[in-house]
């Protein structure tokens, strides 16, 4: 978890500096990863995929820390840290 908690805050960091515009052009990105990680954790706990809503874009680095942590919760740390690494590999 600690890999995980170290990247997240990589990825978070990188978003808040970002210009409204850097984040409107990557909003997707997070979306994807937040949903991803939604869609896994709900699988592994035997349950349907849920969408998650579109709070806007200045929220996403917070929707994404829950689903990063629901994730792990559900014992799927290397899928949210692989994830997480990709993100913040792409992200301006």
């Amino acid at each position: 978890m600690d890999d995980v908690t170290t990247e997240l805050r990589r990825v978070t960091r990188r978003w808040q500096q970002l210009t409204p515009d850097q984040m409107s052009e990557n909003a997707s990105l997070m979306r994807d990863l937040a949903q991803q990680l939604a869609d896994r954790t709900r699988r592994a706990q035997g349950l349907e995929p849920l969408a998650i809503p579109d709070l806007g874009d200045a929220v996403l680095a917070d929707q994404l820390t829950v689903m990063v942590y629901d994730a792990c919760r559900a014992g799927l740390d290397p899928q949210a840290l692989q994830g997480l690494t990709e993100l913040r590999r792409t992200l301006p």
